[in-house]
């Protein structure tokens, strides 16, 4: 099951209509309609505010594996979501189940590109980062947090605020993030 295919699946599942998703989310019915449809494939910020309006998360989205104790994901069967516009990355390292909980991704930023803007995850989400190689600007909020890091550097934050990612380096910025959701208020 695609992207489009999982979101339509949750929507009906929550009782939703397009036009409640669509008021939730901030994206168009229509572009949502296609989508559903996979006619149009989102950007990541996006597809990023319907797993926030689905109150689920993008990997979510992007992984139908089942429950198991042990899971293997191999790396050429990893959900891998990547954004057309910008060429940015987004590999799902870790098993994602339908409850919220810990997310493992890396992401890989073009020279000179960006991540887009992502919307603010719900209150008690938690992002840790660590730049495996590269230079990545990160930017919270309206002016809130806008500082560079560098190799090896690591970084947190409370991700209930607006947050982008820009590779200001000449070469591709691979950063690994873990997203914490176990301390959202159910």
């Amino acid at each position: 099951m695609g992207f489009g295919k999982q979101v339509y699946f949750i929507r009906k599942k929550s009782n939703m209509t397009l036009q409640d998703l669509s008021s939730l989310s901030k994206v168009s019915a229509s572009m949502l309609s296609q989508i559903e449809r996979e006619e149009k494939n989102p950007t990541i910020q996006v597809a990023c505010q319907i797993a926030e309006a689905l109150n689920t998360t993008l990997s979510a989205l992007l992984d139908q594996q089942e429950k198991r104790d042990v899971v293997v994901m191999r790396k050429n069967n990893r959900p891998v979501y990547v954004d057309e516009k910008s060429g940015f990355q987004r590999h799902l390292l870790s098993p994602s189940f339908p409850s919220r909980g810990i997310e493992f991704v890396l992401n890989t930023i073009p020279p000179h590109e960006e991540s887009g803007v992502f919307p603010a995850h719900k209150s008690g989400v938690q992002e840790y980062i660590f730049v495996e190689s590269g230079k990545l600007r990160v930017e919270l909020g309206e002016g809130v947090f806008n500082d560079e890091l560098e190799e090896g550097d690591s970084f947190f934050f409370e991700a209930d605020t607006e947050h982008r990612f820009i590779n200001i380096g000449k070469e591709e910025c691979r950063y690994f993030l873990v997203i914490d959701s176990t301390q959202v208020k159910k």
